[in-house]
């Protein structure tokens, strides 16, 4: 798939991903039906009607790739998958039921077990970021394409979105080791915008969660510069077992 496909497919999402986002805003108002899934994390019909618009468009313009979605039992016990949709169609669902703001609706595209493309929006705080490239990640900003490729910037000190405010031992290891002088939590998939976008600087965590929680924010920030490793410089690939994520550390472009 060359450049101009996945720009393509990306910009033809974007759309698809407003719809979602303004319907999960109005099932959110009317009411949303919850349950408690057998991991024991809440989803609500919000998630399930935004899989379904998100999975069916992508379904629609990508016929012959495999779309792996947490919200859909299908093909989580596929081996050896190389090009694959990931999908998260409501990333922090607590907040979403509990009608806070930094509930996200993700998508990445995975080629050769890398992100190729990612798209995140943020409908509460009517944030959208999207990427298709090297050097080609943006914000849409009142309808304009704002480039998150700027010159890099001096900080007097480096800023972490975190997980938890309790932190742990080897988590505070490294925020001594660069030196961050403050973290703010945040949950959602919300917090690699704002890396990448050069509001926050890093975020560190344990091995947790699934590849769909991280892959549209891993194309974001990587394609607006910055970087995401585990905790021993490896590179993060995707299509692992079970799908799970190992330890993280992500660096915006200012601190590499």
């Amino acid at each position: 798939m060359n450049f101009e496909e996945k720009k393509k497919i990306t910009l033809t999402l974007i759309r698809t991903f407003n719809k979602a986002s303004q319907l999960a805003l109005n099932l959110r108002k009317a009411g949303l039906k919850k349950e408690i899934k057998s991991d024991n994390t809440p989803v609500s019909n919000g998630d399930i009607e935004v899989n379904k618009i998100l999975t069916s468009k992508i379904q629609q313009i990508t016929p012959n790739i495999t779309i792996i979605s947490e919200e859909s039992t299908n093909h989580k016990k596929d081996n050896n998958l190389h090009n694959f949709w990931l999908i998260d169609p409501i990333d922090g669902t607590r907040d979403y039921i509990n009608n806070r703001d930094e509930f996200t609706l993700n998508a990445a595209l995975i080629i050769d077990r890398k992100p190729a493309i990612g798209i995140i929006a943020a409908p509460a705080k009517k944030r959208i970021f999207y990427s298709y490239g090297l050097s080609s990640s943006y914000e849409l900003i009142d309808g304009t394409e704002v480039s998150l490729i700027n010159e890099k910037k001096k900080y007097e000190g480096i800023k972490a979105v975190s997980y938890s405010n309790e932190l742990k031992p080897e988590i505070l290891e490294i925020y001594k080791r660069y030196k961050i002088i403050s973290h703010q939590k945040m949950k959602s998939s919300l917090k690699f915008c704002v890396i990448a976008a050069g509001e926050f600087d890093m975020y560190v965590a344990e091995p947790r969660a699934c590849e769909w929680d991280i892959a549209a924010g891993h194309a974001i920030l990587e394609h607006a510069g910055g970087k995401i490793t585990d905790f021993n410089g490896n590179e993060i690939l995707y299509g692992k077992p079970e799908f799970k994520n190992p330890s993280l550390i992500l660096k915006n472009k200012n601190i590499l």
